[in-house]
């Protein structure tokens, strides 16, 4: 389990490499499919947009309910439903960065009083706001992998 300060760095430092990784990153490429069942630029960053959304619900219901059960989602019918591949790649950027901002500023207040708060999660059983904020700290690092893959291919 990492304490509080490793997973606000974990955050930041998330958020900032995605930017890092992004700049510059348009036209062509970014709707670039590195191949069957992988997705593009453009639908990782819809997904990691609404993964820090569903991150951030998440985290706000074990703090203020007692004992939520909190449902999985599925990514490929989000994707899908959902039409990724036309989401505009800023609109992510910035659902992104800001639910991120809105996560550090949970994670500041409640990682250390409320961190050993438990709720059922529909997949994985029973887990605490630690784990949660543990999983959302380190989400992107593959998405991160991907990217990075993917603007090296073009």
């Amino acid at each position: 389990m990492n304490s509080l300060a490793e997973d606000l760095e974990r955050f930041r430092r998330g958020a900032e490499l995605l930017a890092t990784v992004l700049t510059g990153a348009g036209g062509e490429e970014i709707d670039y499919v590195p191949g069957p069942g992988k997705w593009s630029i453009r639908q990782i960053m819809a997904h990691l947009a609404d993964s820090e959304l569903v991150g951030a619900q998440r985290l706000r219901a074990v703090i203020a309910e007692e004992n939520p059960t909190l449902m999985a989602f599925d990514q490929d019918a989000w994707a899908k439903g959902l039409d990724y591949s036309q989401l505009p790649l800023e609109l992510s950027r910035s659902i992104y960065a800001s639910t991120r901002s809105a996560i550090i500023h949970y994670a500041r207040l409640h990682y250390n009083q409320h961190g050993h708060l438990e709720f059922v999660h529909s997949e994985t059983g029973v887990r605490t706001l630690q784990d949660e904020f543990d999983k959302v700290a380190s989400h992107n690092q593959h998405h991160l992998e991907q990217i990075s893959s993917a603007l090296r291919q073009m």
